[in-house]
């Protein structure tokens, strides 16, 4: 098995199960109409309810129940008609209420499950246990004075969905990649924007280890990761950690830790509660939530492609590797911008040359300004009148670098057609012209010439020295004929 650890006893096996906490995508709170807008000033966005003030009722935000259910239907999951509101006992200085509102044994969405990539031939299935709706609580804040500790409660009561999946991940990349493709269906779907920055996407780590096909180890609970990176340095470490303490002949006590990148290390936070430890009890205040089949099937019928489907589409229409179409499936702007452009004007182009285009050069200039491809400033449709020119002979694929730095730069929002015509870089397809060169350029390299009759290889470097004397514009097609005609080339 390639995700063995091996130890100073033998191999070893990772088990990995993650609680996803997402951010639901609502103007309002779950239990109150405050704002949920991010960078506010402390304690700006707090009503009543969600200060705990004596005598106030909390009640369901409807938009965090549909997005829900439509998350719910992304995950291929079972949607329960019936669910209910649970209080979960517990004191922070940041909860206010001294408890917080979750759902436990009746949650808005059971088993479901999904299909997570490793590579254009690998995929693992990863179980969802279950997905329920919960309040957040606020946030304390120690660095802003020497001697005390701030609380703002701007975030208390935003809605969360928690996303629990099945111990089924045997490694840090497969959980990588499972957190990855959840949070493109969660974005797909728009029910959580995946801003792990702002925290609206953490996670909580489980990890355990056992000899390969032995039971599950004891788990340890990583608290509150939030970037796709630290969840796989997390589980890494962790790992490690708890094969070290058993050979040592110790014991891993169940409890819930933190990861310190700086350090790369797990550090212990508290002993792991059960959940006989929060004292669970139906929250008094909240009716248990019922709704149909038609309200489900309203918001199945609602749902957008998602990137599974698409992707297959991809494959399918456009002629699309399965990475190719997993590249440009896993962000949905990314994958209208190809869409728009392939099919521009209503004319389908060479699909893989705007594949390419967009995931080579455009995809580098987007990088490095930490952009989208659909940010980066070119049109759908410049970068589909560039593939034309190219298809038509008009330019070749060098000058077509130069015209996408400048649609990228100075000349942003320009027509592609009219810039090549505007600056003089038509390819050149005359014959004479290009016989021309490339006699110059064998005349100059007689003693190469005589080398590429014997090595054809050296074809390329020919192409390459006429292509630079032409200042790129030559035909590379034209070049690579007369070449292999005057040093007498198969």
């Amino acid at each position: 098995m390639a995700n063995l650890i091996k130890g100073a006893t033998g191999d070893w096996e990772i088990v990995v199960g993650l609680e996803v906490h997402a951010q639901v995508t609502s103007k309002a709170k779950l239990f109150s109409g405050a704002s949920t807008g991010f960078g506010a000033p402390p304690n700006s966005h707090v009503s009543l309810v969600d200060a705990a003030m004596p005598g106030m009722l909390p009640v369901i935000n409807a938009e965090c129940v549909r997005q829900a259910v439509r998350t719910g239907l992304g995950l291929k999951a079972e949607i329960n008609k019936r669910s209910s509101f649970d209080r979960k006992n517990y004191f922070y200085p940041d909860l206010p209420q001294g408890y917080q509102i979750s759902q436990y044994k009746s949650p808005i969405v059971g088993e479901g499950e999904i299909q997570v990539d490793l590579s254009p031939t690998e995929s693992i299935r990863v179980g969802i246990e279950r997905l329920h709706l919960e309040q957040d609580a606020g946030k304390s804040l120690h660095d802003q004075s020497p001697t005390m500790s701030y609380v703002d409660l701007n975030r208390s009561g935003v809605a969360l969905m928690e996303i629990v999946s099945k111990p089924d991940m045997r490694s840090a990349d497969e959980a990588k990649a499972y957190v990855s493709k959840l949070r493109t269906i969660l974005r797909y779907i728009g029910s959580c924007d995946g801003d792990m920055e702002k925290g609206n996407l953490r996670a909580d780590v489980n990890v355990s280890v056992r000899k390969p096909g032995a039971p599950f180890g004891t788990r340890c609970e990583i608290k509150n990761v939030n970037s796709i990176r630290f969840i796989g340095q997390a589980i890494d470490v962790e790992a490690r950690r708890q094969i070290g303490i058993i050979e040592d002949g110790g014991v891993i006590e169940q409890e819930t830790r933190l990861y310190d990148p700086g350090r790369g290390e797990t550090r212990s936070m508290r002993s792991k509660e059960d959940a006989h430890d929060y004292r669970y009890f139906p929250d008094p205040d909240l009716l248990p939530l019922e709704f149909d089949d038609a309200f489900v099937e309203a918001l199945k019928a609602q749902l957008p492609e998602l990137p599974d489907e698409k992707k297959a589409r991809f494959m399918r229409d456009y002629g699309l590797s399965a990475y190719d179409a997993a590249i440009l499936c896993a962000e949905r702007e990314t994958a209208a911008f190809f869409e728009e452009a392939a099919l521009h004007g209503g004319k389908k182009r060479d699909t893989k040359a705007v594949a390419n285009w967009m995931m080579g050069d455009l995809s580098a200039y987007a990088n490095v300004h930490g952009l989208s491809v659909a940010e980066a400033g070119l049109s759908a449709g410049a970068l589909a009148t560039l593939v034309d020119l190219i298809g038509e002979g008009v330019i070749s694929g060098k000058i077509a670098k130069d015209v996408l730095a400048m649609l990228l730069g100075d000349d942003k929002g320009a027509d592609p057609r009219a810039l090549v015509k505007a600056r003089g870089l038509l390819q050149v397809n005359d014959v004479g012209a290009i016989e021309a060169a490339v006699e110059a350029v064998i005349a100059a390299n007689a003693d190469k010439a005589e080398q590429a009759r014997t090595k054809p290889g050296m074809l390329g470097w020919f192409v390459g020295q006429v292509m630079k004397a032409t200042g790129g514009k030559a035909n590379p097609q034209s070049v690579s004929d007369l070449l292999k005609r005057k040093l007498d080339l198969p």
